[in-house]
């Protein structure tokens, strides 16, 4: 494997991983992916992880077209919505190069898929991250983000998950990595539709009874349509892990919310909607109504932010 790390995507995870690996002297580049005309730039960016810990590095920005080919691993950290014309953009450059989804959602993988990607991986992000300042990000690792394959096989999953941790932002090996990203998929579906209609931090769950209430019949819509194409999850385990995110990320905003406020799309096509539009296929639109009615209104809020209507 070759040992440079090309992270596609110039947001606050993307920035943390970055700054991550380069502490722990591994050769990583930040790529923009929509950007093509802006000069490589050298930005020193800081993460502060707790009171503590802080943590600063020199990182190069490049634009993806100025590369003709990417010998490493390639990480995207982008938003998923751009996946499609990414992966456009990426299918003569990645060659055999494995790249690792870290992306939130369900489906966000098929655009590279449908490309013929050879070696793809989806990891699960267990872990927050947002801006502070200019050049500044606070993250948060709640746990080890796990990392498993998509299209390939194991053999190279634990020399990549190997390369890619760091002390700060660590992964481990997932043999059966769905359940997990259904898992994320619904708690991001509760965080990322509640939170930004509340106009509210991460903490509200643990802090507000009805908040949680809500995330709750949230959580038992979703896992009965994750039950129907196979995917057995207990809706406690989903709560509880939903609290334990709430607990450690107090304070902090969730990413749609941060998109709604500067007027970007968001990612609730691959959360809520795709949910719905999974149950609907299987005939069990009527399983997901508050589901469907929370996106819906993150769509019509989005769009109203933006001046543009669905």
């Amino acid at each position: 494997m070759n040992d440079a790390v090309y992270i596609i995507g110039v947001g606050a995870i993307g920035k943390a991983l970055a700054v991550a690996l380069k502490q722990d002297n591994k050769n990583v580049l930040l790529l923009r992916g929509s950007i093509d005309d802006q000069p490589p730039y050298t930005e020193t960016i800081k993460v502060i992880a707790d009171e503590q810990t802080e943590l600063e590095a020199k990182i190069e920005v490049r634009s993806l077209r100025s590369f003709s080919a990417l010998n490493g691993s390639v990480v995207l950290t982008s938003k998923s919505y751009g996946n499609e014309k990414l992966a456009q953009s990426l299918k003569d450059k990645a060659g055999n190069s494995p790249l690792v989804i870290l992306q939130n959602g369900l489906g966000v993988e098929q655009a590279f898929l449908d490309n013929a990607f050879p070696e793809i991986y989806r990891g699960v992000l267990f872990v927050t991250s947002q801006p502070v300042a200019a050049h500044t990000v606070r993250f948060k690792p709640v746990s080890v983000s796990p990392i498993g394959v998509i299209r390939r096989n194991n053999t190279h999953l634990l020399s990549l998950v190997d390369h890619l941790t760091t002390p700060l932002f660590p992964f481990r090996a997932e043999a059966d990595i769905q359940p997990v990203i259904w898992k994320k998929a619904i708690i991001n579906s509760v965080f990322n539709s509640i939170c930004p209609l509340l106009e509210v931090d991460n903490g509200i769950f643990h802090r507000e009874e009805p908040a949680l209430a809500m995330a709750w019949r949230i959580i038992r819509e979703c896992t009965a349509v994750a039950c129907q194409k196979g995917i057995l999850l207990e809706p406690e385990e989903v709560l509880e892990s939903l609290l334990l995110i709430s607990r450690t990320s107090d304070g902090q905003l969730i990413s749609t919310l941060q998109d709604i406020r500067n007027q970007r799309p968001t990612e609730i096509e691959t959360l809520n909607a795709e949910i719905v539009r999974i149950a609907r296929n299987l005939h069990l639109e009527h399983l997901v109504a508050e589901t469907n009615l929370l996106g819906e209104l993150v769509k019509l809020k989005s769009a109203l932010g933006r001046n543009r209507f669905p």
